[in-house]
């Protein structure tokens, strides 16, 4: 029970928060996909599939992060505890889990169509090697994005094997909301991380973070209000995306307070419920 207690804080699967910001992207692009194919069954398939997907990516994810962070992770408060930093568990044990977990991910992905597979192989250098970017640059968000989003496109090249532009404005866009999520997490760490040495974004624009925080999101709505229009969305596609744009201005960055951790940490925590909204909004821009 020990060994499965460390297990569980390694990969955080008792934080859903991250295997979910991961999934809404898959979930999201399904659901443009789904007006194309028609498929109900293939689609509640591909939403499994793609749901233990995340899951698995993100635990080993977590755990090679921890691996690269050690030292670092250690001089910091919010992470010293973490079980490889703290010395709970092996780095040679770590990396056991994480192939056990890849090789998990990898029998999932070849359900799929070959494009599909190829698009999934293609993204394993960027998952693994996101840890080293806060180590060259202020924007390992921008990175994180680049990341995180992918599943967009695996999920609609899974449903129509076809590349389409309709996908890749959303992917855009959608990078600039982990861009503005990721940035509000890491002022929780802004001090320790200055100590460091580390990059982020939340260091570079700490002086400004609601103008910084303003544009991301704004690119990223207007990427929604673009993929209606090209997907000849309904009437009321853009009226519900105005609940959209108010919680990203009026309850994320309005009320947010850098300075306090516990505020970030819980604005960073309602992306999870925006990535519903924005699925919800494109079922409801499909088929109403």
């Amino acid at each position: 029970m020990k060994n499965f207690e460390i297990f569980l804080e390694l990969t955080r699967l008792k934080k859903p928060i991250g295997f979910m910001l991961l999934f809404w992207p898959c979930l999201w692009g399904l659901a443009l996909a789904l007006q194309f194919s028609n498929n109900n069954y293939i689609f509640l398939k591909h939403c499994f599939l793609f749901f233990c997907g995340a899951v698995l990516m993100r635990s080993a994810g977590c755990i090679v992060n921890d691996i690269l962070d050690r030292k670092i992770d250690a001089m910091v408060d919010r992470t010293k505890n973490r079980p490889i930093a703290s010395g709970k568990i092996s780095v040679q044990r770590s990396l056991i889990y994480v192939f056990l977990l890849c090789l998990s991910a990898f029998i999932i992905l070849i359900q799929f169509n070959q494009n599909t597979i190829l698009l999934g192989l293609a993204s394993m250098p960027f998952a693994f090697s996101y840890p080293l970017m806060k180590r060259f640059t202020y924007w390992p968000q921008l990175f994180l994005g680049l990341t995180f989003n992918y599943g967009l496109l695996m999920a609609w090249v899974s449903l129509t094997n076809e590349f389409s532009y309709y996908p890749l404005f959303f992917y855009f866009g959608a990078i600039f909301w982990t861009l503005g999520y990721d940035t509000i997490y890491g002022f929780q760490d802004i001090k320790d991380d200055e100590i460091i040495g580390v990059k982020s974004t939340s260091i570079k624009f700490k002086k400004s973070p609601k103008s910084f925080l303003l544009l991301c999101y704004l690119i990223f709505y207007l990427s929604i209000f673009l993929i209606g229009v090209l997907m000849s969305y309904s009437f009321y596609y853009f009226i519900f995306s105005v609940l959209i744009f108010f919680h990203l201005i009026v309850f994320q960055i309005r009320p947010l307070d850098i300075s306090n951790p516990k505020v970030c940490l819980r604005k960073f925590k309602s992306n999870n419920f925006l990535g519903f909204l924005v699925f919800l909004n494109i079922l409801i821009g499909g088929y109403f």
